[in-house]
């Protein structure tokens, strides 16, 4: 009987398929297994993220309140669109405050305005923190809870130069929300905005914390903005911005649009300056800030040169007032002011604040740089006045335009060859405004505007609002060392 045999090379093809096939079949099943517990991984990420979300909005929600207002205001025509605190919305195309006034029927002369915003609770027995230009000059203002139950509440105290209120109801066992640290904050962190956008009570929307520090925006005298792109819109003035432990980091104040609603930036209040503020309110109703004495700049990078400060940062002193605190510590215009306290000086806005919250009286040390030698000079802090102005660095930044100008002082005509001369001087251009393009740069002197001969920023202020910027070009004659050209600026 003849055996059939199989050649050895078929014994071991069959033998080499069948394993080589297991293990084709195991790696594929390990990337399935692999694929799925990834997708399996990222979803459970993605749900705690949501209960992250879903929690604090839970925590916080009861102690957001929705605010209406209600007031009757003067019209010079039927039709007027009306801000609180005079503003008016031809002017406030850009840069719009969250707040929803719409029109009504009224008789010529006056008109009954209803407005609406957001607050929070900050104590238990019904003081509640939320924006000035919401809550400001109103005749009646109501406040509803998350549970529905309303009431009325009385103004505590407003701060029109920080945008902070405290609006008060009778009430006790309130659910007030826990305050957070706003400078432990960082850029990129995940935070909540919650509010009434367009009356639609307790909103939640959630983003990052895009930019800390934002001072020179030009929406209040005191700025020191978080910027967020968390959708905030009209009706979310005075809501708070929270952290995901449920900790109120900032309240939500302005959004920057062309729209009038959410284009990806909006501004928050850092809660420690409300806090601050609103403690002052309660306590006084009133706020009582720190005062120098002293006109301001940043040191630009050419200001620095021409200073023979090359590579140095800080606070260039363009004035000190007679009399001043910053007078009498010895601070002298052309001073560079490096430090405070042993803290590096930020920038001039930042500085600014800083000085604003200290308590009249207290003693700082300002660290100064003077003929590229650092001194060391003890002031103590004044109490600022209205007579005193809120600005302390008398400058003026036009956004249409793109250029920041400020009073031509003694000591800056002595450092720019300008003696003799008066108007404006240029102390920064926005890059890609109309002022880049005209070929503006810092240290210019602007003598007219639209023909009209000016000497001071309260001059160049006037000359500006009684153009307009109707015919969408601006006329400067400035001045240049030992030339003056004629300049026309196009406004976008």
């Amino acid at each position: 009987m003849k055996r059939f045999s199989r050649p050895k090379s078929a014994v071991w093809r069959h033998r080499a398929k069948y394993p080589l096939g297991v293990l084709f079949l195991g790696i594929v099943c390990i990337l399935l297994s692999g694929s799925v517990r990834a997708q399996e991984t990222a979803l459970e990420t993605l749900k705690k993220s949501g209960k992250a979300f879903a929690s604090v909005a839970k925590q916080v929600s009861p102690g957001v309140v929705f605010v209406r207002v209600e007031k009757t205001v003067e019209q010079e025509g039927p039709l007027s669109f009306v801000w609180p605190q005079g503003h008016n919305s031809s002017g406030d195309d850009l840069l719009r405050r969250f707040f929803d006034f719409p029109f009504q029927e009224s008789p010529p002369r006056q008109e009954h305005v209803i407005g609406q915003g957001s607050g929070f609770f900050i104590s238990s027995d019904g003081y509640i923190l939320t924006n000035n230009h919401v809550v400001g000059d109103a005749d009646r203002v109501t406040v509803t809870l998350e549970d529905g139950r309303e009431f009325t509440a009385k103004t505590v105290g407003t701060d029109p130069h920080s945008d902070v209120a405290v609006i008060k109801i009778d009430a006790d066992r309130l659910p007030d929300l826990n305050l957070g640290n706003s400078d432990d904050v960082e850029v990129g962190e995940w935070v909540v905005a919650v509010g009434n956008p367009f009356g639609l009570s307790h909103t939640i929307t959630a983003g990052i914390v895009s930019a800390k520090g934002r001072n020179t925006v030009g929406i209040t005298d005191y700025e020191n903005f978080i910027q967020t792109d968390a959708a905030i819109n009209p009706g979310n003035s005075g809501g708070p911005l929270i952290d995901l432990e449920g900790k109120v980091i900032g309240m939500n104040t302005a959004i920057f649009s062309q729209s009038g609603g959410y284009m990806g930036i909006g501004f928050a209040i850092p809660i420690n300056m409300a806090k601050t503020i609103s403690d002052q309110l309660i306590e006084n109703g009133t706020v009582t800030r720190g005062y120098l004495g002293i006109v301001i700049q940043d040191l630009t990078p050419e200001l620095a040169e021409s200073f023979g400060l090359a590579g140095e940062k800080g606070i260039l002193v363009a004035q000190v007032n007679d009399d001043s605190p910053a007078a009498k510590a010895g601070l002298k215009e052309g001073d560079v002011i490096v430090g405070l306290d042993d803290q590096v000086t930020g920038t001039m806005g930042d500085f600014r604040n800083k000085i604003a919250l200290t308590a009249p009286g207290a003693k700082q040390t300002l660290h100064v740089l003077r003929g590229g030698k650092r001194i060391d000079l003890t002031v103590t802090i004044g109490k600022l006045s209205e007579d005193s102005g809120h600005g302390g660095n008398l400058t003026e930044t036009t956004h249409e335009l793109g250029l920041t100008v400020q009073d031509l002082t003694p000591e800056l005509a002595a450092r720019l060859n300008l003696e003799g001369e008066t108007g404006v001087v240029v102390t920064q251009i926005a890059p890609g405004s109309a002022a880049e393009r005209a070929g503006l740069r810092p240290g210019v002197l602007i003598q007219e505007v639209n023909r009209t001969r000016i000497a001071n920023l309260q001059q160049f202020q006037r000359a500006l609002r009684e153009d307009g910027h109707g015919d969408q070009e601006v006329l400067l004659l400035v001045r240049e060392g030992e030339f003056s050209r004629f300049v026309v600026l196009h406004v976008d």
